[in-house]
């Protein structure tokens, strides 16, 4: 730690708890300038329409129930593995 970081954080400990907090914001607002700011949320509604339809040639509803069955058996299989 260098000598004149040292020094400021003796002085920081000198002040009042208030002014610890505006030194605390003033370090965050410099701060944001050198953080990459997280990526947007997506809405599910951008979505809509960037799929052709059917995706992966079956109804939707098909391929849900299928990917239920699916994973049933496989927890099935797992459960007997076990005994």
């Amino acid at each position: 730690m260098s000598l004149s970081l040292q020094k400021m954080l003796n002085e920081i400990d000198k002040l009042t708890p208030q002014e610890q907090l505006t030194v605390m914001g003033y370090l965050v607002e410099r701060m944001k300038q050198h953080v990459i700011p997280a990526p947007s949320k997506r809405k599910w509604s951008d979505l809509k329409g960037m799929a052709s339809y059917p995706l992966l040639g079956k109804d939707a509803q098909e391929w849900v129930s299928q990917t239920r069955r699916e994973g049933d058996e496989y927890r099935e299989g797992l459960l007997k593995t076990e005994e």
